[in-house]
């Protein structure tokens, strides 16, 4: 209910040439229409003045249409009461969400110090609104009468999910109560800010300066060049400069001969913002605490309780007993891995018990030695261009979709190009596209899609189309070659790609069921899905050439990506299925002080037996899903519950054929299109003609299943 509660999307966006406004002549761009093409923020015109003035006048727009809504002398109905809730707070939707997005990727001190305002503001508003007494008062009563309404299914299910965030937010409870959770969400907006703030300092402080060229040895060329150029622009010209941001990091991780070298940059990852000036661990502890406060007056056991009852998997003990089906045989091909990787240390003498930072290294010298495949030449069919036209090439086939570079379109980065997405077959316009692929300074570490505008059936049944914008931090290009993606890097491009479809091609009809406006749980089935076709011949014969000759992507190469796309998947997957149970246990707790979050995270770690070579995929000081904002908390599992749904559903696509149109438009109708406006798991049903188990997601992954679990008893259907 994101247009209702006004939650920040998980990563907005945004950058606007921001000057003063000191003449008092400027107009404010957030107060007044977009005469932009298909209403795309105008970016050149927004300044830093501008955001605090259009939170207030979108505050008080919002305030005067509920107020409005409560004054009603009618018998609250659907049409008098949820529909123009569903179309109120224009303003705030525009400003917020330009905001949120400038404040995760382009960043700078007028955002922050903006920022210290923007967010306690916003958030205090969203709880005077959902705490507003005559408000839920109409709004139960057309819960109450939901059933012998005449209502449509989506209307219904709105009507149920507006009585629920209310409930959920404070709605029934009483007076000091209320001030009380008022209290603790402010308190939680602060934090957040916090803990966001510090791991952003804290991972542009860190570098590491090679000066010794030797030093070097195993780096690819493309890693190279972008360290000397980083150097250089840190005024360390003829040295090499290595941050903590992926592109950077993980080559060295990987190929870097320096065991040193690598030992330097994983205890450098790892303990990243949890001491010093950018010390996050008492951040958490106050979140920790908070979050325990906030989950008693909701009358939940704790935070977890809390975060679970919302989404389909219902109560934290659902989402423990799958991924501990996960863990186990993940921790079983772990070592299995380890043992692979400490016999060509010992054939090579190099002395060593293998640790954390030889993991990704030892273990592209097995994929070299099992496979015969070299990552550092892989790359070279990889330019990201050539991966965008794969992306664009999957949704054509797929979805009848076509995207056209708008050049003169606002932009809020110079790096960002925009697309206007259109039926292939009409040329009606589908939706605005913008990628902004390579990191900076200012930008966050990590990939996100998010909307600079939603899509909704309007008064008169025409569709407001959306903005959608996807957001990475992949390879840069060099001097002498383009940004050549890792595997990884493909397939988070393809990932994203994929939360961009869900929003690109929504037809729901309310503004809060639209795109990604659905379960926790369920929002990474159309993201993830689209991961599958990364790899698969059919398509990679389209797109992967080499930068340099233009040669499509051989079959020898093809054969050998198929034989080696479970390599490694007993390191990623616990990494992944054991940052999602430490997640769970932070959730379990109730703490009324400080404790040790070292020293827990450590004792989760032996109570899962968790492989001495590994560690968390996130430990919790840059654990950004889960202590830099309430979207992931309790939640990080999803990730791996929506991997039991889309390798399930690739399956069918696998028997019927990729790019089979009957499978496709299923998909598209059931999935991609409806949103929020049906239960998610009759939707995946509707699809994929079955319900889901945990076995297709070990069989995709090369891991033996143990059990199968039926994700339907955990729906509450």
């Amino acid at each position: 209910m994101k247009n209702l509660l006004m939650v920040a999307a998980a990563g907005a966006v945004l950058c606007a040439s921001c000057g003063g406004n000191s003449n008092g002549t400027h107009p404010n761009p957030f107060l007044a229409e977009y005469d932009t093409p298909y209403e795309i923020p105008p970016f050149d015109r927004i300044e830093y003045a501008d955001y605090l003035p259009a939170l207030d006048s979108g505050i008080s727009q919002k305030k005067a249409e509920i107020a409005a809504i409560v004054a009603n002398p009618d018998t609250a109905t659907f049409a008098n009461t949820i529909m123009p809730l569903e179309r109120s707070g224009e303003i705030l939707d525009k400003v917020a969400a330009v905001f949120f997005a400038l404040d995760e990727s382009n960043s700078s001190p007028e955002m922050v110090e903006i920022a210290e305002t923007f967010y306690p503001v916003y958030s205090q508003f969203a709880d005077e609104m959902t705490m507003n007494d005559s408000l839920f008062a109409r709004i139960k009563h057309v819960y109450d009468t939901r059933e012998s309404a005449g209502l449509a299914p989506d209307q219904i299910r709105a009507v149920e999910e507006y009585y629920k965030q209310f409930t959920r937010n404070g709605a029934l409870l009483d007076a000091d109560s209320k001030q009380q959770l008022k209290d603790v969400n402010t308190e939680l907006t602060n934090l957040y800010l916090a803990f966001n703030k510090n791991l952003l300092s804290a991972t542009n402080e860190f570098a590491i300066v090679v000066e010794d060229s030797t030093r070097l040895a195993g780096l690819p060329e493309s890693s190279i060049a972008q360290a000397a150029e980083a150097a250089k622009e840190r005024g360390e010209e003829g040295k090499w400069v290595f941050t903590l941001h992926a592109p950077s990091r993980l080559p060295l991780l990987q190929f870097a001969d320096d065991r040193d070298l690598r030992r330097e940059m994983y205890e450098g990852y790892t303990n990243l913002a949890s001491s010093g000036q950018y010390n996050n661990l008492p951040v958490i502890n106050k979140i920790l605490q908070a979050r325990a406060r906030k989950a008693a007056l909701l009358g939940y056991k704790d935070f977890g309780a809390y975060m679970t009852a919302n989404v389909m998997a219902k109560t934290t003990e659902n989402a423990e007993n799958l991924l501990m089906q996960i863990w186990r045989p993940a921790v079983k091909r772990v070592k299995e891995e380890v043992s692979e990787m400490q016999a060509i240390a010992d054939s090579e003498g190099a002395g060593i018990t293998i640790a954390p930072w030889d993991y990704y290294y030892y273990a592209e010298k097995v994929r070299k030695q099992k496979y015969d495949l070299d990552e550092s030449k892989v790359r070279e069919y990889f330019a990201i261009d050539s991966v965008r036209n794969g992306i664009f090439t999957m949704a054509e086939r797929l979805y009848g979709v076509k995207f056209t570079e708008m050049p003169d379109a606002p932009k809020y980065f110079d790096e960002v190009t925009v697309y206007d997405v259109t039926d292939a077959a009409t040329g009606e316009h589908v939706a605005v596209f913008m990628t902004d692929y390579f990191p900076r300074a200012s930008k966050r570490q990590g990939a996100w899609m998010s909307e600079f505008k939603g899509s909704w059936q309007k008064a008169d049944s025409t569709s407001s189309r959306p903005v959608i914008y996807n957001v990475g931090n992949f390879s840069r290009p060099t001097a002498d070659a383009p940004a050549l993606l890792t595997l990884d890097e493909v397939e988070t491009m393809f990932h994203e790609f994929g939360h961009g479809l869900h929003g690109m091609l929504s037809r729901a009809r309310l503004k809060s069921q639209a795109g990604t406006n659905v379960d926790r749980d369920f929002v990474e089935l159309p993201s993830q899905i689209h991961e599958h076709w990364a790899l698969e011949p059919e398509l990679l014969r389209t797109y992967a050439k080499h930068y340099r000759t233009g040669e499509v992507i051989p079959d020898e190469l093809i054969a050998k990506l198929e034989a080696s796309a479970t390599h490694n998947q007993g390191f990623t997957t616990a990494e992944l299925a054991g940052a999602a149970l430490l997640d769970l246990q932070f959730g379990k707790l109730n703490p009324e002080g400080d404790i040790d979050v070292a020293a827990f995270e450590a004792n989760v770690a032996q109570q899962l037996g968790m492989p001495a070579e590994l560690t968390f995929r996130y430990r919790p000081t840059y654990f950004k899903h889960v202590f830099g904002s309430d979207g992931y908390a309790s939640g990080y599992y999803t990730y791996l519950w929506a991997e039991v749904l889309d390798t399930d559903g690739f399956e069918l696509f696998k028997e019927k054929g990729i790019f089979d149109p009957e499978t496709a438009r299923k998909f598209k109708e059931n999935i991609l299109e409806k949103g929020g406006s049906e239960d998610p798991m009759q939707l995946y049903v509707k699809f994929r003609g079955q319900e889901p188990s945990v076995d297709a997601l070990l069989r995709n992954r090369g891991l033996k299943p143990e059990a199968t679990i039926n994700l339907s008893s955990k729906s509450g259907k």
